[in-house]
C-alpha cells in the first residue's frame, strides 16, 4: 500500500502532510504537500486535497483534449471528424468526482480538528486516506531526512561526508547510508547516469578512481524503535577533483604511522580556523587576501583538517575554533570511524566553539565538564574583590564569551591512572593582556577547584593518580604573564602585562596556581603564521610527576609556512599549526 506521511514537529502549530499520488490511467504523476493548522477541522484538509487533486486531473485532461482534437482535425476531411471525435468521448471534458476521505476500514473519521486525528494515530494508527482510486496507510512521525546537502568541493584521497544533514524522527547513529558514483552523460541529465555503490557509512574516503565522477549519496533515516523513513538521494554538485599533492602535514605523519601502546598516549592542539572568521569580505580581502579563495572554503578545508588530525593518530585530541555544524556532521560521524568520542563547548552564543576527543580503546569518560569564564567572576571572591570597582575592565571581561571545556578521562590500561583534560580559547586583541591574564587566573582556580574534588571524589591518593593537561589557544607568547603562570607558578602585581590598557589597569593583583606544569612542546618558533602576525601562542600544558613527555612530532619548516606567503593555503588549512606530542604516565 502507498503510505502518506503526517508530520507535526513538537511546538509547532502546523501539521504536514504529503502523498505521491500515482494514477497512470489518469496520467496523474506528483508528490502533494499541504501545510493544516491543528486547530482546522479535518473535513476542511480533506477538501483542500480534494481541490488540488481536481486542478491535477483537470490540468491533465485539458491537455489530453488539445491533443486528440488537434489530431482528429488533422485527419478529418470536415471539421465534423472533430466532433464525432469528442462525441465518442476522447478527451471528454466532463468533470471527474475526486472522493477524498479519511477511515479506519471500520468508520470514516470527520467532525474532529487535525490535533484530535493526530491523538488518535498514537493509539490507532491504522488509518487510510483515499485518494480517488488510491489508497494511502497514513505514517505519523516517520523518520525522514529534512535537509541534506553535500560540498561543493570533493577532493580525491581526503574524506567527504554531507555538510549538511538534518533528520526529523530519526537518529544519525541508527540511519543507514549508501555512497555511489557515477559518469555524468554529455546530455548533463542526472537520470541517465549509471550508478556504483562504493561505501556504506555516512562519510567516504574518496578514491582516485573517483577522480571526474559525481558521487551520490543515500540515507535511509531511522530511529530507535526500528522505524524506517523514506530513502533520500542526492547528487554532488560537482565532480570530484584531484586533490592538492603533498601537504606538508603529511612530512608530519610519517612520524605518527602508529598508535603509541598502552600506557602511552599521543596529544594534538589545534585551532582550526572557524568558517565564521573566513567567510567575509574582510578575511579574503585583508585578513587572508594572500590565500586563494577556494582555499578559504570551507567545504575544501574541512577537507585537508580531517585527513591531518587523523594522520597523527592521537589519542586526545584539542581543538579551537570548531564551527558548530562543522563538529556535528564532519568530525564526530568521521572520528566515530575510527574509535574516538567527543564533546562540544560553545562559546556562548557564538557559533563556534571548543571541541576535545579522546581514544575509547584506550580512556574510559567519566565527566565532561565548560564554562564560560566570564560567568564564574564572583565565584571565587579572592581574585573577585580586587577587580570589582574597575567598572572599564569588569566589563570588558563579562562582555568575552571565552570558555573553558573539561574532560575527565580513566585509563583503560591502567585504571588508578586518571587525566584532566582543560582546553580553552582565551580572548585575542593587541591591548588585552591583562584580560588573558585575568581569564587563565580564573581557569586555573576553575581547574584547581574540580582537580580537588576529583582527587577525592574518586580517591585518588597518589599525585600521580591524577595528571592534568590545559591545551589550547592562549593567545599569548612565551614572555607574556600567561606561560610564567603555568611554567613558574606565579605572577607579581607588578608585571607588564597588567597595563596593557591603562584605562583598564590591573591594580594589586597577583596569580598563583599549584601545579608543577610544563610546556610539551616547549616554545616553537611559530604556532601562528600569517602575514599581519608570527609567533607561538598555542600550547601544550601538563603536569609534571604526573606525566612524562617522551616525544614532540616536528613543526614544518618555515620554508613550508611561506610556500604560499602565509598559512591558510592550498595545503595548509587554518592560520595555526597544530601541536602533537607523545605522553607516557609517570610511575
Amino acid at each position: 500500500m502507498n503510505i502518506a506521511y503526517f508530520k507535526h514537529l513538537p511546538g509547532e502549530e502546523q501539521c504536514q502532510i504529503s502523498f505521491h499520488l500515482l494514477l497512470d490511467q489518469y496520467k496523474i504523476d506528483k508528490v502533494f504537500n499541504f501545510n493544516r493548522n491543528l486547530a482546522e477541522q479535518i473535513d476542511h484538509s480533506l477538501d483542500r486535497i480534494r481541490a488540488n487533486v481536481e486542478k491535477e486531473f483537470q490540468k491533465k485532461n485539458k491537455r489530453k483534449k488539445v491533443k486528440k482534437v488537434t489530431q482528429a482535425t488533422e485527419d478529418a476531411a470536415t471539421p465534423a471528424a472533430a466532433v464525432r471525435s469528442e462525441q465518442e468521448g476522447e478527451g471528454s471534458t466532463d468533470p471527474m468526482p475526486v472522493v477524498v476521505s479519511l477511515d479506519t476500514g471500520e468508520e470514516k473519521i470527520t467532525n474532529i480538528t487535525i490535533a484530535d486525528m493526530l491523538a488518535r494515530l498514537t493509539s490507532h494508527p491504522n488509518v487510510q486516506l483515499t485518494v480517488m482510486d488510491a489508497s494511502f496507510q497514513i505514517c505519523y512521525n516517520s523518520p525522514e531526512v529534512h535537509a541534506v546537502k553535500l560540498p561543493t568541493s570533493i577532493l580525491a584521497d581526503f574524506y567527504v561526508s554531507p555538510s549538511r544533514l538534518e533528520l526529523h524522527f530519526a537518529t544519525q547513529e541508527c540511519s543507514s547510508y549508501c555512497w555511489s558514483r557515477g559518469k555524468m552523460p554529455e546530455s548533463g541529465n542526472a537520470k541517465q547516469i549509471e550508478w556504483e555503490q562504493i561505501g556504506t557509512e555516512q562519510t567516504y574516503l574518496v578514491q582516485k578512481a573517483d577522480i571526474g565522477l559525481h558521487l551520490k549519496f543515500s540515507c535511509t533515516p531511522k530511529n530507535e524503535a526500528g522505524r524506517v523513513g523514506p530513502v533520500t538521494e542526492i547528487i554532488s554538485p560537482n565532480p570530484v577533483q584531484a586533490g592538492p599533492g603533498l601537504c606538508p602535514f603529511e612530512v608530519r605523519h610519517l612520524f605518527t604511522q602508529q598508535k603509541l601502546r598502552d600506557g602511552q598516549f599521543r596529544v594534538v592542539s589545534y585551532n582550526i580556523l572557524a568558517d565564521l572568521y573566513t567567510d567575509s569580505d574582510y578575511s579574503r580581502t585583508v585578513l587572508f587576501s594572500y590565500t586563494p579563495p577556494y582555499a578559504l572554503e570551507m567545504d575544501y578545508r574541512k577537507q585537508l583538517l580531517v585527513k591531518e588530525i587523523l594522520g597523527y593518530r592521537a589519542d586526545i585530541i584539542c581543538l579551537q575554533e570548531v564551527d558548530t555544524k562543522v563538529f556535528s556532521l564532519d568530525l564526530v560521524p568521521i572520528f566515530h570511524q575510527k574509535g574516538l568520542a567527543g564533546h562540544y563547548q560553545a562559546k556562548g552564543k557564538v557559533a563556534e566553539g571548543l571541541a576535545t576527543f579522546y581514544d575509547g580503546n584506550k580512556f574510559e569518560l567519566l565527566e565532561k565538564d565548560g564554562v564560560i569564564v566570564s560567568e564564574i567572576l564572583e565565584r571565587y571572591p579572592e581574585l573577585w574583590d580586587k577587580i570589582r570597582n574597575n567598572k572599564p575592565l569588569v566589563e570588558r571581561i563579562a562582555n568575552r564569551s571565552t570558555a573553558l571545556q573539561l574532560t575527565l578521562l580513566k585509563s583503560k590500561h591502567d585504571p588508578r591512572k586518571h587525566l584532566l583534560v582543560a582546553n580553552t580559547h582565551l580572548y585575542f586583541s593587541p591591548d588585552a593582556d591583562h584580560v588573558r591574564l585575568l581569564q587563565i587566573g580564573y581557569s586555573m582556580l576553575y581547574v584547581r577547584e574540580q582537580h580537588d574534588r576529583i582527587a577525592q571524589q574518586y580517591e585518588l591518593a597518589t599525585e600521580s593518580d591524577l595528571a592534568l593537561l590545559f591545551c589550547g589557544d592562549f593567545n599569548s607568547t612565551p614572555e607574556c604573564g600567561i606561560y610564567k603562570l603555568m611554567v613558574e607558578r606565579f605572577v607579581g602585581a607588578d608585571f607588564p602585562d597588567w597595563e596593557s590598557n591603562l584605562e583598564e589597569a590591573v591594580k594589586g593583583v597577583t596569580l598563583s596556581q599549584p601545579f608543577q606544569m610544563g610546556s610539551a612542546c616547549g616554545c616553537p618558533e611559530y604556532t601562528n603564521y600569517t602575514v599581519g602576525f608570527k609567533a607561538c601562542i598555542d600550547y601544550i600544558f601538563y603536569k609534571r610527576g604526573a606525566l612524562n613527555v617522551n616525544d614532540v612530532i616536528p613543526m614544518p619548516s618555515e620554508e613550508e609556512l611561506s610556500m604560499y606567503q602565509a598559512i591558510p593555503s592550498p595545503v595548509f588549512p587554518s592560520d595555526h599549526i597544530a601541536l602533537a606530542a607523545n605522553f607516557e604516565w609517570a610511575k
